[in-house]
This record gives structure tokens, C-alpha cells and sequence, in this order.
């Protein structure tokens, strides 16, 4: 019988392409099993998992946007097909946020395209400008940012390209040299895109405008595309430091495409709502794809998107989830300086901590375990973000001050001082 499992084990994963069969499961749903597992245990010895692993808002979303969703389930028609692009109302909403937050014009008819969240979008815009092969030499590349969001790696690798590490160092406050690091690619002709993320996750790092036009000019100039991850761009704590659209730089949309996201401004992750927006013959592409794969977002989902985009109580429900976010960034960095963690970055955006492992750890992971395990404080390894994450470990400081409270006791109750 175990051989014969083996066999059909086997056999079954022939079916599948090497693609998927090289891909690691995302590193949130593996730490969220291991969690599963240990938390009976946990429990029993007064150490209750308090996560810190997740990067998604735990409040509901405004009553607003709730109210609008039930109000559009009774509206004619709302309930058959929509279009793959996004219903007009939709597209002319994402415009006019566009340009009330960002000062960009966008055609609605030509620049703008709906997504089920950008993790979608982004996933299929690489699909869409990779040329698939198994053969590593002759590979198309898309040069990501390291550290960076877990799965943008993956979503090369499954698409069949070569992801090109872009280090993210403290040094240079995580805006890179691109010439430095293109010079350093083996076949530059090779390169299709370069992703960049600000504010960026793992280590809430914001660019400036002057950087942000040193990216257009630099994609300009190797004729590449510019894809920008800007799903953090309205969680930031300072007026005059708001984070920018790369829309905003002039030539942009020449050469640039930008993914936004409802899920962490609006706390709506599990509405799986966003859009692409840009270059019109990017946007335009991208679409093709996009008829081929689904049927359009359902019609109330983007009604009620539409309605909150430019809606006060949109505006309000973002100011006040980001003076929380802020006021429970102060009380980590308290509890950390008081543990003995003195030199880290305290970002201006997203609800992310970037941090050193103490000293006496050989490895991220080595770190992220222990403290899981003793003390049901659950964190995420600096090396699920890349190579450049080693000796770092995430937290998102989602949760509620008790709670955070609670994970300091615990830490210097069981000794996980930094030393």
C-alpha cells in the first residue's frame, strides 16, 4: 500500500508544471498552519497566540461602504454579468481618487482596468509581459525589490521568468542605485519590468519624488516597464510626507503602470478589490488577458467601491485607522527600546516594523521559531522577504494595545531581550 501511494503520488504531479511544482506555499498560509498545530499548547501554558504575522487590517471596514453594498443587492441588473474592465461607475470613481489624491489624469474609458485585488492584478501583469520558458539562460527578468512582498518572486517563477534580487539597504534609506544594481545583470538585454513597492512591505520605507523621477528616467532609458505596487501608498502618519503615486512624475505613464488596492486603506481584504491604472497600450494588453481569465467583479462589490472611494467617510475612516496604527506604532518601539532593540528604522507608513534578530540568533527563522513557540508570539522571518532579509524579522502591528501589552510582558517574562 505505501509504495503504491508513492506511485500515484507521483504519478499525479507529472500532470503539473515544473512552474507550479517548484513554487513554495506563501509563507503567511504556512505560518498560519504551524499556529493551528501549537496553539492547543500554547493555550495551556498561558501563551495564547497573539499574531503579528498578517499584513491586513483587523477592523471592519467603514459602516459607509457596508451601507453602500446593501443598498446597491437591490439594485436592477446588479446581479448578472459584469465586464472584466469594471463597470463605468467603477473606472470613473478610480479616476477622480486618482486625481483628488494624486493631481493624475487618467482616461477611465483607457487607463484604468478593475482587479480582484492587486495581488491579482500584479500576478497576471507579469503573466502578460513574460515570454515562458524552462530554460533558465534565456529567461525574461523582472527586477524586484529584496526585501520585498513574498510572492513577487513567485509570481515571476510561475510565469516563467527570472526575478533579479534589487537589495533594499538602510544606507542608501532603501532607495537603491538602479544603475549600480543593473549593471550587475548578466543579460540586460533580457530585462522586461522593474517592480518597485513604496511604501514598501516588509520595511514600511517611503521614496521620494526626486528618487521616484531617478526610477522614470531609469526605465526610460533602458527602455523597460515600470510597475508600481502602491497598495500601502494612503496608510502613511505624516500630511507632508504622503506617500506619492509614481503616476505623479512627469513621463511616467509614458513607460508605467500602478496597482492600488481597497484591502488595507478600507480594511475590505476579503472584498478582493482593486485596479490597475497607466499607460493605456500597458493597461490595454493587460486586459486581453484578463477577458480570457473571468467574467468581472461583481457589480455591487464595485458600486460600493466606487461609492467610498471620494466619500468623506472614506477620507475620515483612513485619518483615524492610520492615528491608530501610529499610536500602536509608538507603544512597539517603547516596549522594544525597553527590551533592549535601540537601532531600527521607525517608519512614516504602512503598520510595519522592520527588525534586527538579537545578536545570539544564527537566523531569522531560528529567532521567529522561539518566539513562537515559547512565548505564542507569532512574527515572520526576514528571509521569507528574500535574501537581503536575513537577520530581520517583520512584525505588523495590527492588533489591539492590550495585546500588544501583553506580547511585551510575555517577551520579558521569558527573556527575549535583544543581546
Amino acid at each position: 500500500m505505501f509504495w503504491q501511494q508513492v506511485y500515484e503520488d507521483r504519478l499525479m504531479q507529472e500532470f503539473f508544471n515544473d512552474y507550479v511544482q517548484s513554487l513554495e506555499t506563501y509563507i503567511m498560509f504556512r505560518i498560519k498552519e504551524t499556529v493551528a498545530k501549537i496553539t492547543p499548547e500554547l493555550t495551556a501554558k498561558g501563551r495564547a497566540p497573539i499574531s503579528l504575522a498578517m499584513g491586513a487590517p483587523v477592523k471592519n471596514p467603514p459602516k459607509f461602504v457596508i451601507d453602500a453594498m446593501k443598498s446597491a443587492l437591490d439594485e436592477s441588473g446588479v446581479h448578472t454579468y459584469s465586464s472584466p474592465k469594471g463597470e463605468v461607475c467603477f473606472r470613473e470613481s478610480v479616476a477622480l481618487r486618482m486625481k483628488n489624491r494624486f493631481g493624475v489624469e487618467l482616461d477611465p474609458a483607457t487607463e484604468v482596468f478593475s482587479l480582484l485585488g492587486s495581488k491579482e492584478g500584479l500576478a497576471n501583469f507579469i503573466r502578460v509581459i513574460i515570454n515562458p520558458t524552462t530554460k533558465d539562460e534565456d529567461k525574461d527578468i523582472i527586477m524586484v525589490p529584496d526585501p520585498g512582498y513574498a510572492s513577487y518572486k513567485e509570481m515571476v517563477k510561475v510565469s516563467g521568468g527570472k526575478a533579479f534580487p534589487v537589495p533594499l539597504k538602510s544606507e542608501d534609506n532603501y532607495m537603491p542605485d538602479l544603475e549600480k544594481v543593473f549593471a550587475g545583470i548578466d543579460k540586460p538585454q533580457k530585462v522586461k519590468a522593474l517592480l518597485i513597492n513604496y511604501p514598501n512591505n516588509p520595511l514600511g520605507a517611503t521614496a521620494t519624488r526626486e528618487y521616484l523621477e531617478l526610477v522614470v528616467a531609469f526605465c526610460k532609458k533602458h527602455n523597460i516597464l515600470l510597475i508600481s505596487d502602491a497598495a500601502y501608498a494612503d496608510m502613511y502618519f505624516k500630511e507632508d510626507l504622503k506617500p506619492l503615486s509614481i503616476l505623479e512624475i512627469e513621463g511616467a505613464k509614458d513607460i508605467a503602470v500602478e496597482f492600488h488596492s481597497f484591502s488595507k486603506p478600507y480594511a475590505m481584504t476579503g472584498w478582493r478589490l482593486g485596479w490597475i491604472c497607466g499607460n493605456k497600450d500597458a493597461v490595454k494588453m493587460f486586459g486581453k488577458l484578463k477577458s480570457t481569465l473571468d467574467s468581472g467583479i461583481f457589480k455591487a462589490v464595485q458600486k460600493a467601491g466606487a461609492a467610498v472611494l471620494n466619500s468623506k467617510e472614506g477620507d475620515e475612516y483612513i485619518k483615524l485607522a492610520n492615528e491608530d496604527f501610529k499610536k500602536n506604532q509608538e507603544l512597539f518601539v517603547e516596549g522594544l527600546k525597553e527590551l533592549g532593540w535601540s537601532e531600527f528604522n521607525i517608519p512614516d507608513a504602512t503598520f510595519y516594523l522592520w527588525l534586527p534578530i538579537p545578536p545570539r540568533y544564527k537566523t531569522s527563522v531560528e529567532f521567529t521559531d522561539d518566539l513562537m513557540h515559547k512565548s505564542g508570539i507569532v512574527a515572520v522571518p526576514g528571509n521569507a522577504f528574500g535574501e537581503y532579509g536575513e537577520g530581520f524579522f517583520r512584525v505588523s502591528i495590527v492588533c489591539t494595545s492590550e495585546q500588544i501589552k501583553e506580547l511585551f510582558r510575555r517577551m520579558k517574562e521569558d527573556g527575549f531581550l535583544y543581546q
